[in-house]
């Protein structure tokens, strides 16, 4: 198999040669150390895993993070985009650009993940409980990754010794009911031996690997031999709800009270980061944060020629689908009128005038060096939130929903409706599935979620979400205009809609293909999957 191209030769080059954004990234450059040396003390492990939360995930995270969950959700429109638009219109390939790249970098971690796993175990030091709470840690990486590629590919490669894999890469792979047990395994196993509080600001704890069990339990939830039965496993649906309720009740992650504080950069590993990527303020290519550059709708925002974005728009639909009042609305898309003191701070603020015939992209677009010295040129040293406490709070709220068409649970509407509350929205007093499919759309948007959401429901309800597809009619751009005094976005009656070449919507968009290079590699990654041999039991213990 051809990843094994993309593996760095070792783990310390990732670990080593960082500095910046995060305490337990800032480490010395030191070329004598080897791997015959190394995974001696537990500063060694610290160093070796804090490599996972960064250069590993760049090119998930560079352009297929959003461009799939947000491009392929529906949520971006962005026409000149090649590593957005064939997402969104269903016609990518196995030679798609960002999907070759993040099929790459999801086993870069996975094989970085077992190197040190496989390093600490070996190690000579002898506290064992130390060596778990860093094998946890890269477990949990591990699991988060397979977590990714069983919702993208479904049957993929299982492994958990990378000299194996580089010495034999023409292998099966797993199905995807292995590849979720998997993952379950890995989580578990983060869940129970990882501290309950950080060792460091940014890095994981346990309550981050109960907080990714949730969402892991109420997919698979849904996952099964037919497709359409319309029915969840109560048996998941209630350990997603003893996940969620562990990290609500027992954290020490807490809701920021005010929604767009989330995604400024001194606000970096605040109270509601359950997990996220770690970048390096100014750093070199690979450990930093490119978000920015192709989001920024001019350079009068980046101070410089990086700034992509101005064709990189909100899809209407997702724009219709906002409240009035809705606080997030401002905080992730840029409308007409709209004024953000953080952006040319020395000029009071940056007032959005490019259009009303378009929102632009805010979230995760913070401005030049002249605002904050940590930015440079394609370099935004803002995390990538890969989950928030909000999301485990509307986790709760679908597991506690259950197979049922709504739910009054007083504690369920307690999370759900802090959530809306922090939007500047009235409550609930009763939640469906179609109001919790809302509110995730609303909070996680341009967050890399939405077609998980999609198809986390195409596994149990795969017709309804196909015709829910379709029903975007992603064939048809709608003329829009922005009224800046209402604050609402309505059909341009002037201009007419104009139509675009889409893939087909069946049952079959629900898998992306394979990397071309990769079947080439590796025939049998087309072929049958084969049951892996599972070296260990799930652990059965974590809600005693």
């Amino acid at each position: 198999m051809k990843t094994s191209k993309y593996i760095y030769s070792l783990v310390l080059a990732a670990s080593l040669t960082i500095t910046g954004c995060s305490d337990f990234l800032d480490t010395e450059n030191n070329s004598s150390i080897t791997a015959e040396n190394f995974y001696q003390n537990e500063e060694d492990f610290s160093a070796a895993t804090g490599a996972l939360y960064n250069k590993v995930w760049f090119d998930f995270n560079d352009k297929f993070y959003y461009g799939l969950g947000d491009g392929r959700g529906f949520n971006l429109y962005a026409p000149y985009s090649d590593y957005i638009y064939p997402f969104t219109d269903l016609n990518e390939t196995g030679l798609t650009g960002p999907l070759v790249s993040a099929w790459a970098s999801l086993y870069n971690v996975i094989q970085q993940a077992n190197k040190v796993i496989i390093g600490i175990t070996n190690s000579p030091y002898n506290n064992e409980d130390t060596k778990k709470e860093y094998i946890a840690e890269a477990r949990f990486m591990r699991g988060v990754a397979y977590s990714y590629l069983a919702m993208l590919w479904g049957n993929v490669i299982l492994n958990e010794n990378t000299d194996d894999l580089i010495a034999n890469p023409i292998v099966n792979t797993s199905p995807t009911s292995d590849v979720y047990e998997f993952t379950m395994r890995d989580l578990e196993y983060a869940a129970k031996y990882l501290p309950g509080t950080s060792s460091a600001a940014g890095r994981v704890n346990k309550y981050s690997a109960y907080a990714m069990l949730s969402r892991v339990y109420l997919t698979y939830a849904g996952y099964g031999t037919d497709a359409n039965s319309g029915v969840r496993s109560e048996e998941y649906l209630n350990l997603a709800k003893k996940a969620a309720q562990k990290v609500i009740e027992e954290s020490p992650f807490q809701l920021m009270d005010n929604y767009e504080d989330l995604f400024k950069i001194e606000n970096n590993n605040n109270s509601e980061s359950v997990f996220a990527l770690q970048w390096v303020a100014n750093g070199s290519y690979g450990e930093t944060n490119t978000q920015q550059a192709y989001f920024a709708c001019g350079s009068e925002i980046t101070d410089d020629d990086a700034a992509w974005g101005y064709w990189t728009r909100a899809q209407p639909n997702v724009i219709f689908e906002y409240e009035k009042g809705d606080k997030r609305r401002k905080a992730t898309w840029m409308a007409y009128g709209d004024q953000y003191p953080e952006i040319q701070a020395s000029k009071g603020g940056y007032t959005y005038e490019k259009t009303e015939q378009a929102l632009n992209v805010k979230k995760y677009v913070c401005g030049s060096a002249k605002d904050n010295p940590k930015i440079s040129r394609m370099s935004c040293p803002i995390n990538t939130y890969m989950m928030r406490l909000a999301e485990v709070y509307l986790i709760y709220a679908e597991a506690v929903l259950g197979n049922n068409a709504t739910t009054s649970d007083e504690t369920a509407l307690d999370y759900f409706n802090k959530i809306r509350a922090r939007a500047g929205l009235n409550p609930r007093d009763a939640i469906s599935y179609e109001d919790i499919r809302h509110e995730r759309r609303m909070e996680l948007c341009m967050e890399g979620q939405y077609w998980y959401d999609l198809v986390r429901r195409s596994y149990y309800k795969q017709q309804e979400t196909v015709n829910y597809i379709k029903n975007q009619q992603r064939d048809v751009n709608t003329p829009v205009l922005w009224n800046s005094e209402t604050q609402t976005l309505s059909v341009d009656e002037s201009r007419d809609p104009s139509s675009r070449s889409i893939g087909t919507i069946d049952a079959t968009i629900f898998l992306l293909p394979y990397p071309e290079s990769e079947t080439v590699q590796n025939p049998q990654l087309k072929a049958e999957p084969v049951s892996y041999e599972f070296k260990e039991d799930r652990i059965t213990d974590l809600f005693n």
